[in-house]
């Protein structure tokens, strides 16, 4: 018996997902996001050894992926990760 599974976030998004994971330094964010919760791109920056104009793209990629969500606080950026978009994500993952 053949059923089709519902994934619970539409391809396009699964597909931009995994685009803008395709980059170590992006896992890298993810994951350092995942364990702090939030964090202004300068922490990143001490923490890659990358220019700060090279984690603000890979930044972008993510924001644009909607797996990370930015908030501006003053001059800063603040990251955090969207983590029902990363949880959907891994769910339909799991699907495929």
């Amino acid at each position: 018996m053949d059923q089709k599974v519902e994934s619970l976030i539409d391809y396009q998004t699964f597909a931009r997902i995994c685009k803008a994971l395709g980059h170590p330094a992006r896992i890298q964010i993810v994951e350092h996001l995942k364990a702090i919760d939030h964090c202004i791109c300068s922490e990143i920056v001490q923490i890659l050894p990358l220019a700060q104009s090279t984690v603000s793209q890979h930044l972008k990629v993510l924001k644009a992926s909607g797996l990370v969500k930015g908030e501006v606080e003053g001059p800063r950026t603040c990251y955090c990760l969207d983590r029902d978009i990363l949880d959907n994500f891994k769910k339909t993952a799991g699907l495929i």
